[in-house]
């Protein structure tokens, strides 16, 4: 398993663990103990912990310096509310699969949901759209796609 696969494992682990849903870490600590720079528990943060992905990442500088990652616990409406708000006007293809894969693993919807989300905002569904215009119509199909899933 990759060391960035074992640090995000960790993290995930202190958040189940805790009744807050919330890890709280210092950069410095998590490197001596996975023997790596405390870059890559940066990188790890940034890719594994971001707001598509769910989560609110606090951090306080200096000697007694840490950070806090907390799971935001949301009804399936209101993530996906929050998801469809956290668009913005342009959406990339990286980014939409990270909001997909976060609503996936919270079990709002299903893999063969995820797959036809994930198909309509594709590249190849979007091949008709000019290149510089892409983004914003990606945006616009997500959006609307996953208001009409809690429309219910």
């Amino acid at each position: 398993m990759a060391t960035s696969d074992l640090i995000a494992n960790f993290i995930l682990h202190v958040i189940d663990g805790s009744e807050e849903g919330m890890a709280e870490v210092q950069r410095s600590a998590l490197a001596e103990r996975f023997s790596c720079v405390p870059s890559q528990i940066n990188y790890v943060i940034a890719t594994r912990f971001s707001p598509e992905r769910g989560y609110v990442v606090e951090s306080r500088r200096g000697g007694g310096g840490y950070i806090r990652i907390t799971r935001v616990r949301q009804s399936p409406r209101e993530l996906v509310m929050h998801t469809v708000n956290a668009i913005g006007e342009e959406l990339d293809l990286a980014t939409a699969g990270a909001f997909v894969s976060n609503i996936l693993e919270t079990g709002i919807i299903d893999h063969r949901t995820a797959r036809m989300l994930l198909a309509a905002v594709g590249n190849q569904a979007l091949r008709a759209v000019p290149c510089d215009c892409r983004d914003a119509a990606r945006a616009g199909i997500m959006k609307y796609m996953l208001v009409t899933l809690i429309a219910e």
